[in-house]
Parts: structure tokens; C-alpha cells; sequence
């Protein structure tokens, strides 16, 4: 049968010449129809209300098929002019970044070619490009000869890979457990996983996951800026060993969520080594600074991990997701091996990325950053960063000499946090003020004129920046001061 023929192959990239029309026709006017939503875009956000919003996309009737150039027409003015649009400079909120045309046209060869990254015999060249960017990594970040890695979706399952390993580690060092294949040893309920008060959530998450609990993570207090107390981490050691707890890894952090706080990663890393314990660093935000020639010397350290989140679709550019776990010792990577054989049959001479995944299926993403490099380059993407951080210090400034605000601490990576000056408290309570803050914050969403983020400090409600586009100008966030200036001016007179 002739496919090219047949009533639905319109629905399909076709192979030969002169099958695609439909294809073309379609990407083409996709293509102008995203362009013209950039060209118009006046605002982060429409302002459209939610409850609209929502009504709008549940009214879509799924039953009834219609003609491309509708059905495009109807994404741009329903789904795409209400997005989030992260290009805007006033879309500042959260590690979400505008990506870089050459990450966007990657996914052009990524969407045709749909390889599936688990075996060699459904990604070819797919293969080889993800080892040789995950080797271009591991030299990078100098992990050694021994050290390898893996593409992920992101931070989330990065941590989870790392502490799995980190767990698996232990039980074979502790007991040559095999938890692969026995499950939790009975020591399982005194296992811990150390890390700060600011670390990323998914420490918690992935301890619930691997069968320990989220009450397995013990935290370690912070100082004003977000950064891990080291003498609180040897107290906490030599306290969980006291107590005849196992405390089998240690969490450090390069660039909070809350802070951007990087920890002394150094001695960190010593610290965990000293107690025997396994060493992961979630450098999903800043991880990106080994490029930059001005700050990679604050990932000092980061080289003798056992394990290292990156994120690309953070301070890399990419589009989402994209990220990748690093590992120092490649041999770790076997407590995850099992063979199918449909798949990765024991003794295949060619490589299954499947070996060292939890997942099976999954996108050809390396492909992002090997356009990157080679259109952009690591050198330009370094400057960016030195640039941001720059800029970050211009707007930590400019928060200190305005009486309107009072900064919470000096950002230490590419981070604002700030709130309201007491002059604006009156004779609020502290919980009202904290209030006025996240009613300031939805009303500047709802309204479309900014997106900023929250977050709560020693119980103070802050408001947030998040600096990651390097396009971005000082004098953007003078209108962007005003704009708060005035909203809140309104919330407090409607309050009075």
C-alpha cells in the first residue's frame, strides 16, 4: 500500500519528495502565526481572569475536527496570547528562562525524528551525541576518568537518581546489601539524608520515593543568605551517629531556589567524604557558572562529588526539559542496570543508554545543547552569566536606595529578594503586611503587568526576583519598581 496515498497520511511527515505539502503548509503558517504572538506581545501575561481562562479552554469542543489553519489560529488566541511569556522583561518570577532560538530550532529535529533514547536500534547517532555531550560535561566539571552521566528531564529526577545511588552505595559499603534485588535492608529506618533548611524539595521527595521517608532528611541550618552552616553538618553527623543512625549521604547545594545561595561546596564535600558519606550537589541553577570565567571558581568543589544535578533549561537556555546527573564513579550507574530481552539483551555490543536510566522511553534532548554550543558557545553563554550577576548586583542596589523597599540579604547568584519598607506596615500586623505582599503579587499576575514571585524568610514575606535573561537592562527594573510602588500605594488605601 501507498501510504502517501491513503486519507490520513495528510496527518503524517511523509518520506520521499513532494509528500509533504500538508507538512509544509503547516509549519509555515505555524511559524508566522508564533512570530506575530512575540511581535504583539505588550505584556507578561494577558490579565485575562482565571475563571475566564479556565471557561474558555473547557468550552473547546474535542469532538469537532477542523481545518489546520483554524486550529492554529485558535492556539495562538486561546492558549498562546494567555500564556506565561517568559521573554518579557517584567516575567521574573521563577528559574524559567527564555530559551535560545538554537535549543528552539533543536526541537524542530527532536519532534520529526522522535528517537527514543533507551536503545541504540531506535537512536543511532542519538546515542553516540548524548555520550559525547555527557563527556563534554564530565571534562567540564573535571570529574575525572572514571565519571559518566546520564540526560534527565531535570533537577527533580536528577536528585532522585542521585540519592538512589547514593543509598544503594551504602547498603553494599555497609552490609553488601544488594537493594536492587532484596529490597530495604532491615537498617533501612535509620538511614539519613543530610541537607540544608533552603535545599530543593525533592530531597524530601526522593526519600519518600526510595522507601525511607521524607523523615529520613535531616536539615542543617542557614545563614542570613541561604548558605548550608558547615559546623551545623559535622554536629548533625556526629549527633545522627550518637543516636545509631545511618546517615548515608549529605545534599549540598549550588544555587537555592529561595536565595540562589551557593554553598562552600568544598568543604562540603570534605566534610561528607571525612564521615564516609556520599556526596550529591543539586547545581540545577548554578551549575551553569563553570562556564563563566569571572564566578566558576565558587563551584570549587563541585569536581569531587559523587553525584551532580545540572539543569539546562535554567541558566543553559534550553527549552523544557532538559538536565542531566553527573556521576563521579560509573560503576555506581549498575545498581540500575537490568536486562530485557526485547531491549538491552545481555551481551549487546552496542551501547543502551536504557543501562543507566530510570527512565525508558525518553527525548533526545542532548541534540539542545550540541546546537547550543556550536551556535551560541560555551564562551558567550559564560559571559551571559557574568553579565546577569552584574545586573543582579545593579538591582540589589537600586532596592537599598530606594526607601520604598528594604533588601533581605546580598544576592549571591542571580537572585533579588525584597519586600515593602515598614514605612508602608502602618498599623498592620505582621500578618496583614505579610498579606499585603501576596495580594500584591496576584494582583500584579492577574492584571498582566508582571510576574514576580514569593517566598517567606525567618517569616517575612518577600518578594522575588529571578534575574536569567541576559537581554535584561537596569532601566527595566526602574519601571518595574514602579509599577509595585503603585499597586501597593492602591492595595493600602483600599485597605484603610
Amino acid at each position: 500500500m501507498n501510504l502517501s496515498n491513503s486519507a490520513w497520511s495528510k496527518h503524517f511527515i511523509q518520506i520521499g519528495a513532494g509528500n509533504n505539502h500538508s507538512f509544509e503548509q503547516a509549519s509555515a503558517f505555524t511559524l508566522e502565526n508564533i512570530n506575530a504572538l512575540f511581535v504583539d506581545c505588550a505584556k507578561p501575561y494577558s490579565g485575562l481572569a482565571p475563571d475566564l481562562l479556565k471557561e474558555a479552554i473547557y468550552n473547546c469542543d474535542l469532538t469537532q475536527v477542523e481545518p489546520f489553519e483554524q486550529v492554529i489560529k485558535q492556539t495562538n488566541e486561546l492558549i498562546a496570547k494567555n500564556s506565561i511569556m517568559v521573554q518579557h522583561p517584567h516575567c521574573i518570577a521563577h528559574l524559567h528562562t527564555p530559551p535560545l532560538i538554537s535549543s528552539v530550532l533543536a526541537e524542530f529535529y527532536i519532534a520529526a525524528l522522535n528517537q527514543s533514547m533507551d536503545s541504540w536500534d531506535q537512536a543511532s547517532s542519538a546515542t553516540y551525541l548524548e555520550q559525547f555531550i555527557i563527556d563534554w560535561l564530565v571534562q567540564t566539571y573535571t570529574l575525572g576518568q572514571s565519571a559518566d552521566g546520564v540526560f534527565t528531564s531535570g533537577g527533580t529526577q536528577s536528585n532522585l537518581m542521585g540519592l538512589l545511588l547514593a543509598r544503594d552505595w551504602f547498603a553494599d559499603k555497609h552490609s553488601q546489601h544488594n537493594i536492587q534485588q532484596d529490597g530495604l535492608p532491615d537498617y533501612g529506618s535509620k538511614m539519613r539524608i543530610i541537607c540544608s533548611d533552603k535545599s530543593h524539595f525533592t530531597v524530601q521527595k526522593s526519600a519518600a520515593l526510595m522507601g525511607l521517608g521524607e523523615r529520613a532528611v535531616v536539615c542543617v541550618k542557614t545563614n542570613i543568605q541561604g548558605q548550608m552552616d558547615c559546623v551545623d553538618l559535622q554536629n548533625t553527623i556526629a549527633e545522627l551517629n550518637a543516636q545509631d543512625l545511618l546517615p548515608i549521604a549529605v545534599v549540598a547545594t549550588a544555587g537555592t531556589t529561595d536565595h540562589g545561595a551557593i554553598d562552600d561546596l568544598q568543604e562540603i564535600v570534605s566534610i561528607a567524604h571525612q564521615s564516609d558519606l556520599w556526596c550529591h550537589i543539586d547545581s540545577a541553577y548554578g551549575g551553569a557558572l563553570i562556564l563563566s570565567e569571572n564566578h566558576k571558581s565558587r563551584l570549587k568543589g563541585i569536581e569531587s562529588a559523587d553525584s551532580v544535578s545540572v539543569d539546562f533549561h535554567k541558566l543553559f537556555y534550553q527549552t523544557i526539559s532538559c538536565g542531566a546527573l553527573l556521576i563521579k564513579d560509573k560503576s555506581n550507574f549498575n545498581s540500575l542496570l537490568h536486562h530485557a530481552d526485547y531491549l538491552n539483551r545481555e551481551g549487546d555490543e552496542l551501547p543502551n543508554l536504557v543501562d543507566k536510566s530510570i527512565a525508558t522511553t525518553k527525548r533526545f534532548d542532548a541534540l539542545k545543547m550540541f546546537m547550543t554550543l556550536k551556535m551560541v558557545g560555551a564562551k558567550t553563554l559564560g559571559e551571559m552569566y557574568d553579565k546577569l550577576i552584574d545586573l543582579t548586583g545593579q538591582v540589589a542596589a537600586s532596592v537599598k536606595q530606594n526607601e520604598n523597599f528594604e533588601l533581605c540579604c546580598e544576592p549571591l547568584l542571580s537572585t533579588v529578594l525584597f519586600r515593602l519598607s515598614e514605612r508602608y506596615q502602618g498599623s498592620l500586623t505582621h500578618i496583614e503586611f505579610n498579606q499585603l505582599h501576596q495580594t500584591l503579587r496576584l494582583q500584579l499576575l492577574t492584571s498582566g503587568e508582571a510576574v514576580i514571585a514569593e517566598t517567606k524568610v525567618d517569616g517575612k514575606l518577600y518578594l522575588k526576583f529571578t534575574l536569567l535573561n541576559p537581554c535584561l537592562t537596569l532601566s527595566d527594573f526602574d519601571s518595574l519598581f514602579k509599577k509595585i510602588e503603585s499597586n501597593a500605594q492602591s492595595l493600602i488605601k483600599k485597605a484603610l
